[in-house]
């Protein structure tokens, strides 16, 4: 199984937010990276969809994770565990990720799974440049 993660919101490095703590101190850091996909506001906390169109990006940071235990608390912080209800919020898909030095790599991205309809496009594709405005 890869062990490479995407994330584009609260689970990142700036983020300053416990989650984030946790997989930096359980994994390692690769790099910015960036996702073809749309970028929406859900309250506090980012979803984004996969996109068609190559001039949506979505950008974040790329993760190598080593432990299975992590995997699971992540999936129970992103709501799409097997105890979640259904339908759960995310899910867990392997993608490919375009590395910020011209490379790509398959890496787990959680997308989010439900009605995306009424909520704010981050039109900038980066969530912690819209939390700064906050």
């Amino acid at each position: 199984m890869p062990d490479h993660l995407f994330v584009y919101g609260t689970l990142r490095r700036d983020a300053q937010h416990p989650m984030a703590d946790c997989l930096q101190q359980q994994a390692q850091w690769i790099g910015p990276a960036s996702y073809q996909g749309k970028l929406y506001k859900i309250a506090d906390y980012p979803a984004v969809v996969a996109s068609s169109n190559p001039v949506d990006k979505v950008y974040g940071e790329v993760y190598q994770l080593f432990s299975t235990d992590l995997w699971s608390r992540l999936d129970d912080y992103e709501e799409c565990s097997p105890s979640s209800a259904e339908p759960t919020e995310y899910r867990r898909l392997l993608q490919t990720v375009y590395l910020a030095n011209g490379g790509e790599i398959s890496a787990w991205i959680y997308l989010y799974n439900r009605d995306i309809s009424g909520f704010e496009v981050i039109e900038s594709g980066d969530f912690l440049d819209e939390a700064l405005q906050l």
